[in-house]
């Protein structure tokens, strides 16, 4: 049985890290095998359908970031939150600006052919907005904090989709100041 999991968590980590590098369409099962050392026979003992590996790779990245919020809320006040939330950003400028965002461009791919993949896709989203929201409140914005953390990830969003346009990740660096004294004035 842990054998499997090795597997199938092998299989996933490929997955992930293929699809960040060269979109959900253009990675197949043989890609997503291959990189993980895996027959590509076995593959569908463990995913019956490319659809079936895009849920838990959607799956992993909800986990992620329900890890990081965990990590985020033990920040202290929301002040310390929301700037750990931005630090994440700027810690990964280099990957953003090679890749892009691992969830920004999976949905944006995902969209664009709609269906229940880019709905699982887009609650990614939804769950991070909702903790952002949170944090607005706490800070007694409960008038505009839904307003508030829909700017806050469309800014990172937007910078991590220039800064891989550009191949730059100075702009992380740049935006991610600004934001950062942007939390510290509310």
């Amino acid at each position: 049985m842990n054998r499997q999991r090795d597997k199938r968590s092998r299989l996933i980590d490929a997955a992930v890290r293929l699809v960040h590098e060269q979109g959900y369409a253009q990675t197949t099962l043989a890609d997503i095998a291959g990189a993980a050392g895996v027959p590509l026979g076995n593959v569908y003992y463990y995913f019956k359908t490319k659809d079936a590996i895009g849920e838990a790779l959607i799956a992993r990245h909800a986990g992620q970031y329900a890890t990081l919020r965990t990590q985020w809320n033990q920040a202290g006040e929301a002040r310390s939150r929301l700037a750990a939330f931005v630090r994440m950003t700027a810690d990964n400028r280099a990957v953003l600006a090679r890749s892009g965002c691992p969830v920004g461009t999976l949905c944006a791919e995902l969209h664009k052919a709609a269906g229940p993949l880019a709905e699982q896709a887009g609650a990614v989203f939804a769950e991070l907005l909702s903790w952002l929201e949170e944090q607005f409140r706490a800070l007694g914005r409960d008038g505009d904090a839904a307003d508030l953390a829909l700017h806050l990830l469309s800014a990172l969003q937007g910078v991590s989709l220039i800064a891989h346009s550009l191949g730059d990740p100075g702009y992380i660096d740049r935006e991610t100041s600004r934001l950062t004294g942007w939390i510290q004035s509310l």
